[in-house]
């Protein structure tokens, strides 16, 4: 087992996952503002679930003795309209779940951190299906429909 790569690989994680959370959370917010609260409280538990995949991430790197690192979050937009979010995220967890697959095939010789990052490719499947099926609906039934099923 190469505990260097698995602590570099967990803390890219931990990194990139904290950014999308915090986003998660801020978008969550806008959209109750507008008043879709089902939409918004669905990012807002993503932001706490998100959050409890980072804390799994920094106890395996605490547990492998690496030192967890807070680095700084990229920029990134706030996005006021819900189906274009929708649409931007599905791009970030498209690449995401790539990046995933390649990072669990680089940890097969450390089990533990390779069933931890297979939990979470399997979670980050269910959001990427989640937000295909949200933009099939929306273009199945208009976006205005979907949106009031959202209040």
């Amino acid at each position: 087992m190469d505990a260097k790569k698995s602590i570099e690989a967990l803390q890219f994680f931990v990194t990139g996952l904290t950014e999308g959370a915090l986003v998660h959370k801020m978008q969550g917010q806008v959209f109750n503002a507008q008043g879709f609260e089902k939409l918004g409280q669905k990012y807002i538990d993503h932001f706490n679930e998100e959050m409890e995949w980072v804390e799994k991430f920094v106890g395996r790197i605490l547990d492998l003795g690496g030192e967890v690192k807070f680095e700084g979050a990229k920029t990134r937009e706030i996005i006021s309209n819900p189906v274009e979010y929708i649409k931007a995220d599905l791009e970030i967890q498209k690449a995401g779940v790539d990046m995933l697959y390649k990072c669990c095939e680089s940890l097969i010789n450390d089990p533990t951190t390779y069933d931890i990052m297979k939990a979470y490719l399997a979670d980050e499947e269910e959001d990427l299906y989640w937000s295909q099926g949200a933009l099939e609906m929306i273009e199945c039934i208009g976006a205005q429909n979907w949106l009031i099923r959202q209040l």
